[in-house]
């Protein structure tokens, strides 16, 4: 059976080369840089953090909404660089289902393509699976996002199809939504091995 998960718990999950800790209101004053200075970050998502003010409101929302027991925000500290990289989180999180999704995962420029992302996943699935139980967790990005994309499938995901126009994108228009997902088999017959040695 699922764990409990605790909305008001201080997970904290790090291994030699990341350290994700619940977001806190205060981190706008590490994640703003990357609000002002690098607006193509959320070209594919449907809430953007670009500015100050939008940025507030993203730390917000994703704290409200861990309140209410549906999400889960990181923070995540590069240990190479000693530099806050960006920001990832659980979502749509159903303990009964014994399944969330995990997402709204985005980090500076320098970041991207550096690893960290897949030392982020094994954290994140690491915890998903064999702590809180879970049989099921599902990714979904822009049908466009090609790097996304490569990613997902890069640490053990399965396509599962398309949701067409399924949500509105802020900068206008409606996009078509890739889902992809690992179940807790497939983490134990594989994928975590694989994952673990690519690290």
């Amino acid at each position: 059976m699922p764990q409990i998960f605790d909305r008001n718990a201080a997970y904290i999950l790090e291994d030699d080369r990341v350290l994700l800790r619940p977001l806190k209101e205060s981190d706008i004053e590490f994640l703003l840089p990357y609000a002002l200075n690098e607006q193509d970050t959320w070209k594919y998502s449907g809430i953007s953090a670009h500015g100050e003010e939008r940025m507030r409101a993203y730390i917000n929302t994703a704290l409200s909404n861990r309140t209410e027991g549906k999400e889960y925000a990181f923070i995540v500290f590069d240990k190479t660089t000693g530099e806050y990289a960006g920001s990832t989180r659980f979502y749509d999180i159903q303990p009964g289902n014994a399944m969330l999704q995990l997402g709204y995962t985005w980090y500076g420029e320098k970041f991207r393509g550096t690893g960290l992302n897949k030392h982020c996943k094994f954290l994140l699935l690491q915890f998903a699976f064999e702590e809180l139980g879970m049989y099921r967790v599902e990714f979904r990005a822009d049908a466009r996002n090609e790097r996304s994309i490569a990613a997902m499938k890069s640490i053990g995901c399965t396509v599962e199809g398309i949701l067409r126009s399924n949500m509105w994108l802020e900068a206008g228009g409606r996009r078509d939504s890739i889902v992809l997902s690992i179940l807790k088999e497939e983490w134990e017959g594989g994928v975590k091995e694989n994952l673990q040695s690519r690290l």
